[in-house]
């Protein structure tokens, strides 16, 4: 089978898109390693400048948890 045979006759790419400095599977060792990307809501993400500041909020969330909280302590009934 002839490689120009896969190709569709009416492509939908815009004629503005340049791929022309493309290079391809440029990321794909990276993909193949694995994503963590994680999309942020709105209202999150306005929050946030840039991911350097989710990070640092997320360790201090982290740091946070990890701490030992005494229970509260309550009044016990017929006190």
């Amino acid at each position: 089978m002839n490689h120009n045979q896969n190709i569709n006759k009416e492509d939908d790419i815009r004629p503005e898109y340049d791929f022309s400095g493309g290079v391809r599977g440029k990321h794909f060792q990276a993909y193949r390693k694995g994503t963590n990307l994680v999309p942020l809501d709105q209202d999150v993400a306005q929050m946030f400048p840039d991911a350097t500041a989710v990070n640092e909020a997320l360790r201090l969330l982290i740091k946070l948890a990890k701490q030992r909280v005494p229970p509260a302590t309550t009044a016990e009934p017929g006190a």
